[in-house]
This record gives structure tokens, sequence and C-alpha cells, in this order.
């Protein structure tokens, strides 16, 4: 392999381990441990792909993973506590398949999730 194919060598190996942990994400609406094992994927990943466009979808796993995480906590005590966890968790449930929708459709179609 010459230095001008290990670029895009690279960039595609980033674009694979992108689209298997946003559909780790997805399968993890059913059984919750694939997400697990896709943030975990994302942080290993994240440092290799520094300053290309695949460190803003794994930047955005990142993200998604803890938001959706902290959002379905909060949302899950305040259903016994008030009621109002019902909305916050659909509200984080809307967020999160945008969030992960958004970015396979970009790393599909090898944009940078923005």
């Amino acid at each position: 392999m010459t230095d001008t194919q290990a670029p895009a060598a690279a960039g595609s190996d980033f674009r694979t381990f992108a689209i298997v942990c946003y559909a780790l994400y997805f399968l993890g609406l059913a059984n919750g441990f694939t997400a697990l094992i896709g943030v975990i994927i994302a942080y290993i990943k994240r440092s290799d792909a520094r300053g290309t466009i695949w460190e803003s979808h794994f930047e955005n796993l990142i993200t998604v993973f803890w938001t959706a995480l902290i959002g379905a906590l909060a949302g899950a005590i305040l259903v016994f506590a008030f009621g109002l966890g019902v909305l916050i968790l659909a509200v984080v449930f809307v967020w999160y398949l945008y969030r992960n929708i958004k970015g396979i459709i970009a790393a599909i179609e090898n944009r940078a999730f923005v």
C-alpha cells in the first residue's frame, strides 16, 4: 500500500466503525446492552480519528450515549415522583432517534456529523 492509499483506507475503517456503532445504538433500543458496546468502540476510535470527519461521528456517539442515559434515568425517576418522566422519556427517545438517524445517514454519505 502506498502512502496515498493509507488515508483512504483509514477513513474507510473509521466509516465502518461509525456505521457499526450507530447500528449498535439502534439495537440498544431493544436490548440496552449493545449501545454500551457502541460507546466503548467510539471512545477507542475517537483519538485515532482525530482531525478527520469521523471524529465528529465518534464525538456524537459519545454525546448521545451519555445524554440519553442521563435523560432516561432522570425520566425514569420522575415517572414515579411527578409523572413528568413520561414526557422526558419521550423527548429523550425522539432526540436519540434523530441524532442516530442523522449520524448514520451522514456516515453512509461520507460526511461529517454536523
